[in-house]
């Protein structure tokens, strides 16, 4: 059984990834945008890291979507 923060980490990879293809953005595309790295996009999206403060707000922006977007589906 995964811990919390394990499904806390799939559902808002998971919904990054729904949420940059329904801009249709790349995670190059996406990353530019953020300012930040394709990997650590990909490294987000796969689960492998968890978002500090700073990027949840670079890939609201990006995205243009609230933070609660990116967190849909994971109940408190």
């Amino acid at each position: 059984m995964k811990s919390e923060k394990e499904q806390t980490l799939i559902i808002f990879a998971s919904n990054l990834v729904r949420l940059r293809k329904l801009k249709k953005m790349t995670q190059e595309k996406l990353a530019e945008a953020a300012n930040l790295s394709a990997v650590y996009i990909a490294h987000l999206e796969q689960g492998r890291k968890s978002p500090t403060l700073h990027t949840l707000s670079a890939l609201t922006k990006a995205l243009g979507i609230s933070i609660k977007d990116l967190f849909k589906g994971i109940s408190k």
